[in-house]
């Protein structure tokens, strides 16, 4: 058995980046940037109102109350492009462009115009500078606002906007194949008979991967039947980056994925980790290039193998700068045993207590089979080799679920 850190490794090393494309910016929501983002312009472009008010000399503001002439108006959108005159002012809008000559703005309410406006009172005084924005005092055109391998958020679509990018480049969405095996599923729409369980890894896999940004296709399920298998894979292989099976992994006489694999031709580059759960995980690499990772048929050990190895190859794919499950500290909210001999990633509730502090529940769960329970995982709580149990209050790893 090899580590989970070297088996990442390995995931990682075999994993080529994809040829990035260009798409639309409607379309960049969750992309990774396959570009760097620089400024067009300064950002503000000018200097900016931070209210409605009036833009002054603030010398002229020190005694108060001042009397000041209203010359004009500066909106957003429309500024007002005159240098202000001592002894004036203009009335003056969030957002708004201030003229050259006027070095603050008294908001409104500090204000009292006469009965036709074209005096104003300033009732306070103002410091230079007050509520305006300089400009380019947030970037300044040139600057690298963004950077390749940054997955974009909503907050970064308004960066993307306002420095003109209409099309920007990322990296491509990788093709998954995703096909379960087992002579005791039947599909999600039948009532299964005696003996017989309904398949979710196709779905739970299918979810997983369309979040770590692929294009995921559902196979039928390829049962316990080597031909059938073999084909099915061989199918995937031809349309796909990254084939993900889960079943037949294993060492038991009906597990023949790795023997479909070597007939295929495949070189398998790791087939266990000391992992609980999901020990028996396969990772190959066909001749074609195509990637393909063989997960356990228990629905958890599926979650956590895929989250762990799978997911790190498609972000790879797309040229993410963070392929790995985000990774925190919290306090251990109750005991928990670990393995002696492998590394465990358990599921786990994190929240925060009244203090601030993350604090990891781990579920109560029957095992690397109990879907149900690990439903309600939003995180992983690593407990490292060769320590058997953890106490209430320890301070422990967590790797957050996507």
């Amino acid at each position: 058995m090899i580590t989970v850190a070297d088996a990442i490794q390995i995931v990682l090393d075999h994993t080529p980046k994809l040829e990035p494309e260009e798409i639309v910016l409607t379309e960049a929501l969750g992309r990774i940037l396959a570009e760097d983002i620089v400024a067009d312009t300064d950002l503000p472009p000018f200097d900016r109102a931070q209210m409605d008010g009036y833009a002054l000399r603030a010398e002229e503001a020190q005694q108060t109350p001042a009397q000041l002439r209203v010359v004009g108006e500066s909106v957003a959108g429309k500024g007002w492009h005159n240098e202000l005159q001592p002894g004036t002012v203009i009335r003056i809008m969030t957002g708004a462009p201030v003229p050259i000559g006027a070095d603050a703005v008294q908001q409104v309410e500090l204000t009292r115009e006469d009965g036709d406006g074209s005096v104003v009172e300033i009732l306070e005084p103002v410091s230079p500078g007050r509520s305006i924005v300089r400009q380019g005092s947030e970037i300044r055109a040139g600057e690298t606002v963004l950077r390749v391998g940054e997955q974009i958020n909503a907050g970064m679509i308004s960066v993307l906007a306002s420095f003109g990018y209409a099309h920007v480049a990322v990296g491509t969405r990788p093709r998954v194949s995703v096909l379960a095996t087992g002579s005791e599923l039947v599909s999600v729409d039948r009532r299964p008979g005696q003996d017989q369980i309904r398949d979710s890894n196709n779905y739970s896999i299918g979810a997983y991967a369309e979040l770590a940004g692929a294009q995921v296709k559902l196979f039928p399920l390829a049962g316990d039947e080597i031909g059938l298998l073999k084909k099915q894979i061989g199918i995937a292989i031809e349309r796909s980056d990254v084939v993900i099976t889960s079943g037949g992994v294993s060492m038991g006489l009906y597990d023949f994925t790795k023997t479909a694999l070597r007939e295929l031709g495949a070189e398998i580059l790791f087939e266990r980790v000391a992992l609980r759960p999901g020990k028996p995980i396969v990772f190959a690499k066909m001749p074609s290039g195509t990637l393909v990772f063989g997960l356990p048929g228990n629905p958890v050990s599926v979650a956590v193998t895929f989250n762990l190895f799978a997911r790190s190859s498609l972000l790879r794919m797309q040229g993410a700068n963070e392929t790995q499950l985000t990774s925190d500290s919290a306090i251990l909210a109750k005991a928990l045993k670990g393995s002696g001999d492998r590394e465990s990633y358990l599921p786990a509730r994190l929240s925060t207590d009244s203090e601030g502090r993350a604090v990891a529940e781990p579920l109560k769960w029957g095992g690397s089979s109990d879907f149900v329970a690990f439903a309600r995982a939003n995180a992983l709580i690593q407990v490292p080799t060769g320590i058997k149990l953890l106490n209430e209050g320890d301070l422990v790893r967590v790797l957050r679920l996507p």
